[in-house]
C-alpha cells in the first residue's frame, strides 16, 4: 500500500473524488506518470464517467471509488487519483483539476511470489487489455489482448515505452519486481497527422 499513496496539494475536491487517508507507514512516494508529456491534452471524459463505463462494460472487473492522491510537487493544473483494485493491482490517473479529465490513466500490478503470480498476472492483464477497450471500442477481447500482449513484450525491462496510435499514447513502465504500470494518454494529433491518418 505504500507504494500506491504519494503526496498532492489539494484545496477542493468534486464528489467524485474523495480525500485519500495517506498511509502511516509511507516511507517512499510514487511520482505518478513521469512519462505524462508537457501540456498533455485530456480525454473528453471525466474519472467518474470513465469508471462509469468501464464498469459497466467489464462486470467482473469492478473498479471501485478513485481517491484522490495528496502531492506538493504536482503542477497547479494537475491533480491525482487512484483506487486500489486488489493487494497488487490498482489503477491510478493524472487529472485536469477542476473538470476531473483524464490526461493519464494506468494500471499498476506489483508482482508477487509464488503459487498465485500466474493467475495475479492474467488479471492484471485483463484489467490492461480492459483499459485499452474503453478507448478503443473497436477492438475485440481477444485484439485487446494481443495489442496489450505486444506492448508489453516491446517495453519489457523498460524504465518505460511509448507507442501512437492515432490520437493514443500507450505506455509500459516495466520496472521488474518494483511493478509493471500501463498508461493510457490522449496525445494531440497535428494537422499533417491528421490528414495522413485519414488517407
Amino acid at each position: 500500500m505504500r507504494h500506491l499513496f504519494a503526496a498532492l496539494a489539494l484545496l477542493t475536491l468534486p464528489a467524485a473524488v474523495v480525500w485519500a487517508d495517506p498511509p502511516s507507514d509511507s516511507t517512499s512516494t510514487l511520482q505518478a506518470a513521469p512519462y505524462l508529456l508537457a501540456g498533455a491534452p485530456t480525454f473528453d471524459m471525466n474519472i467518474t464517467q470513465f469508471r462509469e463505463k468501464f464498469n459497466a462494460a467489464n462486470p467482473t472487473l469492478p473498479i471501485n471509488e478513485f481517491r484522490a492522491i495528496e502531492s506538493s510537487t504536482d503542477e497547479a493544473n494537475l491533480m491525482r487519483a487512484a483506487s486500489k483494485i486488489n493487494e497488487n493491482l490498482y489503477t491510478s490517473s493524472a487529472l485536469e483539476r477542476g473538470t476531473l479529465k483524464i490526461k493519464s490513466i494506468q494500471i499498476t500490478w506489483l508482482p508477487i511470489q509464488g503459487p498465485e503470480q500466474k493467475a495475479a498476472r492474467a488479471k492484471a492483464s485483463e484489467y490492461m487489455a480492459a483499459l485499452i477497450r474503453t478507448f478503443t471500442s473497436s477492438l475485440s477481447k481477444a485484439q485487446s489482448m494481443a495489442k496489450l500482449t505486444k506492448l508489453l513484450s516491446d517495453g519489457k525491462n523498460k524504465r518505460y515505452y511509448a507507442q501512437t496510435d492515432g490520437a493514443i499514447r500507450y505506455v509500459v513502465a516495466d520496472n521488474g519486481e518494483k511493478g509493471l504500470t500501463f498508461a493510457v494518454e490522449p496525445i494531440k494529433l497535428t494537422l499533417s497527422e491528421t490528414l495522413n491518418n485519414g488517407e
